[in-house]
């Protein structure tokens, strides 16, 4: 499986590599520290089905371009795009009110808290498959 982890948070991303590479299901990690640069990326990509995510991991608070607004703009593509691609929104709010608004979200498949661990991905997975 492809997946992009979109986040500011450079430990955390190590993190989150270091659990998927452990997993093995995943076959390509990208990142991104800034929502508008993955959201290029997925535009030039739009029509290789091989290169192009199966999953995002979606941090809500960066500060260039947050997860909410990354949402807004990647809803007006999603369609011109070679496959479906699931995200989950990872974030450390526990502010009921972002998982209410995450999950108000049709391309959101679930949250979860960080810090992100194994239990996560393992649920992660029972999402996609």
């Amino acid at each position: 499986m492809n997946f992009w982890l979109i986040d500011d948070d450079s430990i955390y991303i190590m993190i989150a590599r270091r659990f998927l590479e452990k997993d093995g299901r995943a076959t390509k990690l990208k990142d991104f520290q800034d929502g508008e640069v993955a959201l290029q990326q997925l535009r030039e990509l739009s029509g290789d089905r091989e290169e192009l995510p199966d999953a995002i991991l979606l941090d809500i608070n960066m500060p260039f371009m947050d997860g909410w607004q990354f949402l807004d703009e990647f809803k007006k593509i999603q369609n011109k795009l070679a496959k479906k691609i699931t995200i989950f929104m990872v974030s450390s709010s526990v502010d009921e009110r972002d998982i209410v608004k995450a999950n108000s979200f049709s391309e959101v498949k679930g949250y979860l808290s960080k810090p992100l661990t194994q239990d996560h991905i393992q649920k992660l997975y029972s999402e996609l498959m």
